[in-house]
């Protein structure tokens, strides 16, 4: 059974040169200015496979929250079902997607701090879960699906995304203080590349350090500890593409804020389900046939 890898670090406009996505599989839609503060990116993707073929795909985890819009088959996670209209939480682990048939969706990825007002609940009580979104939204989520479905093409679906979400925030606080708190911890965190303290990150937005794994972990669905480990990989990934096909581990492990070799590889393992070589070989593989 084949398997590619998906990669998307903040900066990549679509995908990392290390995934194996054909290229035009992925477009990025527009994100209207009142939702840029809650919403990263939206992405439409359209794949169609042959029948009785399943393709494999090994995500790398960013941390963040999405909504999916499936309008063709819904891919699965692991083991577990695809919905057609879900959300799926935030986790630092990756995931293996599992895909056949035509693939056709929407993919919308929230900020951190952005759980609670376009879902109507913190961001922790779906972490490393997917769950059907009309449960979150009382029906809705199937409804929009399907306007959505019905629309003459993309600008026309994004809209009534847009209008979706609007709505939702309209009836929510989106400003409050400790979802405000979190947001700022996660962009002091992932702009350190993990390495700042968190007692710093904690004094830095008003908060102790016990009070800031609370908030962090309803806010983005994660404890800080494991957004700075993810940080500190995705650093270290973006090193990567500027190294040969066999760079020096011991250095690279070292620039990137890991103690030592050792560490670097339990944290590919654990965060990444491979190894670093395993990883470059999939990142050569990948590159050789996509554009970014």
């Amino acid at each position: 059974m084949a398997e590619r890898l998906f990669l998307r670090l903040d900066d990549d406009p679509l995908h990392g040169p290390e995934s194996g996505v054909p290229a035009g599989t992925l477009r990025a839609l527009p994100v209207c200015e009142s939702l840029q503060r809650h919403v990263s990116h939206i992405l439409m993707y359209r794949e169609t496979f042959a029948e009785g073929h399943e393709m494999r795909e090994r995500v790398l985890p960013d941390g963040a929250v999405r909504l999916v819009f499936n309008f063709g088959d819904a891919p699965s996670a692991d083991d577990g079902e695809g919905y057609a209209v879900e959300a799926i939480g935030a986790s630092a682990a990756p995931v293996v997607v599992r895909m056949r048939r035509r693939v056709e969706g929407l993919s919308v990825t929230l900020r951190p701090g952005a759980a609670a007002a376009l879902l109507g609940m913190p961001a922790g009580e779906i972490s490393g879960g997917a769950v059907h979104l009309d449960a979150l939204w009382h029906g809705e989520g199937s409804e929009l699906l399907a306007r959505m479905a019905e629309a003459p093409d993309d600008a026309a679906r994004v809209a009534l995304l847009h209008a979706a979400l609007q709505r939702r925030l309209a009836g929510s606080d989106t400003k409050s203080q400790p979802v405000a708190a979190a947001m700022r911890a996660a962009q002091l965190i992932a702009a350190s590349g993990g390495r700042r303290p968190l007692r710093e990150v904690a004094a830095a937005v008003g908060v102790g350090e016990r009070r800031l794994q609370q908030l962090f972990q309803a806010h983005a669905g994660l404890s800080p500890r494991a957004w700075s480990r993810l940080a500190r990989l995705h650093g270290c990934l973006r090193a990567l593409r500027l190294q040969p096909s066999s760079p020096a581990w011991a250095d690279v492990a070292l620039d990137s804020g890991f103690y030592d070799q050792s560490h670097l590889v339990n944290e590919f393992r654990a965060l990444c389900g491979v190894t670093p070589t395993e990883f470059m070989g999939h990142a050569v593989s990948g590159s050789s046939k996509t554009a970014r």
